[in-house]
């Protein structure tokens, strides 16, 4: 073997250790980089003084902290018999389906996808409901020219959840309104909106990615271009909303025991009947605001499986931030107790067994009623369309 030939192997062999060793490099470099932008803590989004990039210019953000929050400074909502307690998620498993509405219907009346909105609702506050600056991740479309409604709507149907986070699309319409999506609509911007946080979990980093994924191809079939917030932003924004959404998950209990033998469930049906309750099929008993539009008050649970032929004790339950303070939903559940005290020959208890008094179910009605304000506070009304979104 020639110098000559010796030389080229030896250059040869400085070569592959040199892409080597670059490859090396440029892996470590982005390793590094990954790290940092997840190893940095991230100031309380609902905490600051001042609304958030993505909030309308009045919104405040504040975390107030209830019992069932990490770090409660008093107790609030517990008292003996009214039970405070995190809502009861189901097991890990596939998402319910929800009620089945067409795709296509859905995005022509954008109001069957939204809790506790009137047909009649006007567009403009239709879009501010769907795309919502305190609850979604806002990203931004661009395009060159006008977008059809039309044309867009089959593209934009394809994105409607990622994980247990609904996806929803507003357009600015010709008249200057951001308004929801629908044949014969021409718009000049939209934003798509993905909910940072639901009851069970925040958004997190695969759903993030998964949305910006399916957003990006999404965009290339309508000719827009996506403005993508950066993730760590984003990922601190859920993570916050979904601490103030866990602090206030809270359900109150009412307990009715039976003084005498059991209640014959056949019997107590009927009863529950004539107190005004709605038995469903699936045995859940729940109670309608009959004066607001029918909206749910609280439900009953028999406490024992749909197969039982007695109980002999009942607890009512009123799921707090799901309903407005102006529809008193907790006295109304002190009252159909006291009710079904009388028509069942029952005692109102804690979960003690021990009667409950009036001066008790009085002080924790004042307790709901500061719940109530703390959510006013961070302009999470309770039963509100935000409320009902986060909690749903």
């Amino acid at each position: 073997m020639t110098d000559f030939q010796m030389s080229l192997i030896a250059a040869g062999g400085v070569f592959v250790v040199g892409v080597i060793s670059y490859n090396k490099w440029q892996e470590y470099k982005a390793r590094k980089s990954v790290e940092r932008a997840f190893s940095h803590d991230h100031d309380d989004v609902l905490m600051k003084g001042g609304a958030s990039e993505r909030a309308e210019p009045h919104v405040q953000r504040h975390e107030p902290v209830l019992d069932g929050a990490p770090v409660p400074d008093h107790d609030v909502l517990m008292e003996p018999g009214i039970v405070a307690e995190p809502f009861q998620h189901a097991a890990p498993g596939p998402t319910p389906a929800a009620a089945p509405v067409p795709a296509a219907a859905a995005a022509l009346d954008p109001a069957a996808e939204l809790p506790a909105v009137k047909p009649d609702t006007p567009p403009a506050q239709l879009a501010e409901n769907l795309v919502d600056p305190l609850i979604d991740c806002l990203i931004p479309l661009n395009s060159e020219g006008p977008l059809r409604g039309d044309r867009i709507l089959p593209a934009l149907l394809k994105l409607r959840r990622v994980g247990n986070k609904p996806v929803h699309f507003v357009g600015l319409a010709v008249n200057g309104d951001w308004e929801p999506i629908v044949h014969g609509g021409v718009y000049t911007k939209l934003q798509a909106g993905v909910q940072l946080a639901t009851r069970t979990t925040a958004l997190n980093e695969l759903e993030y990615s998964e949305m910006v994924t399916r957003l990006r191809a999404v965009a290339d079939e309508i000719g827009a271009e996506p403005e993508v917030p950066d993730m760590i932003e984003v990922m601190s924004e859920a993570k916050t909303l979904h601490r103030f959404v866990a602090g206030h998950d809270a359900q109150l209990g009412v307990n009715l025991a039976s003084t005498g033998a059991p209640w014959a469930m056949a019997t107590l049906i009927g009863a529950l009947e004539n107190a005004g309750f709605d038995v469903r099929p699936d045995g859940k008993f729940v109670m309608l605001d009959k004066e607001e539009g029918g909206g749910t008050l609280f439900t009953l649970s028999t406490n024992v499986t749909l197969g039982a032929d007695t109980t002999s004790r009942l607890t009512l339950l009123l799921d707090v931030p799901c309903v407005p303070p102006a529809r008193d939903g907790f006295g109304k559940m002190v009252a159909c107790a006291k009710d079904l005290e009388q028509r069942l020959t029952a005692a109102i208890v804690d979960d003690f067994d021990q009667p409950l008094t009036d001066a008790a179910l009085e002080e924790i009605a004042g307790q709901v009623r500061e719940f109530y304000q703390e959510m006013d506070a961070a302009d999470i009304a309770a039963g509100s369309t935000r409320a009902l979104r986060l909690f749903s």
